[in-house]
C-alpha cells in the first residue's frame, strides 16, 4: 500500500511535469526520468493510473490546450500548432481531426 502511495506520487509529479511543459519536446525517457522510475515500470504506472499511455496523455492535453487557445485567443491554426508543441502543423491538423471530429480550422468558427 506504502509502496502504491509513493509510486503514485511519482506519476503525480510526471503528470504535473507535463502540464509545465507540454510545448516541449518530451519523450517517455525523460518522464521516468522525472518520476525516478525505469521507463517500463514507468509505462504501466503511468497508464494504470491515467488509463492513457504517455504519449497518449501528452497527445491528448496538447489537443485540449489548442483546441482553447482556437476558441479564445483567435490565434490561427499554425500558430497553435507551434504553441502546444508540435513540430508540424499538417500533423496537428490531422491528429486535431482526429480527436475533435472537425479541423482545427473549423473551430474558430464555432460559437
Amino acid at each position: 500500500m506504502v509502496e502504491q502511495q509513493g509510486q503514485f506520487a511519482r506519476i503525480a509529479s510526471a503528470v504535473t511535469y507535463l502540464h509545465d511543459h507540454y510545448d516541449h519536446a518530451l519523450n517517455v525517457d525523460t518522464l521516468a526520468r522525472c518520476a525516478n522510475m525505469s521507463t517500463s515500470t514507468f509505462h504501466e504506472h503511468f497508464k494504470r493510473s491515467t488509463l492513457l499511455s504517455p504519449v497518449q496523455y501528452l497527445k491528448r492535453l496538447r489537443l485540449l490546450k489548442a483546441q482553447q487557445l482556437l476558441v479564445a485567443d483567435g490565434l490561427n491554426v499554425a500558430q497553435v500548432a507551434l504553441k502546444v508543441g508540435y513540430q508540424s502543423a499538417s500533423q496537428f491538423s490531422r491528429e486535431y481531426k482526429r480527436y475533435f471530429e472537425r479541423s482545427p480550422g473549423e473551430e474558430g468558427c464555432r460559437v
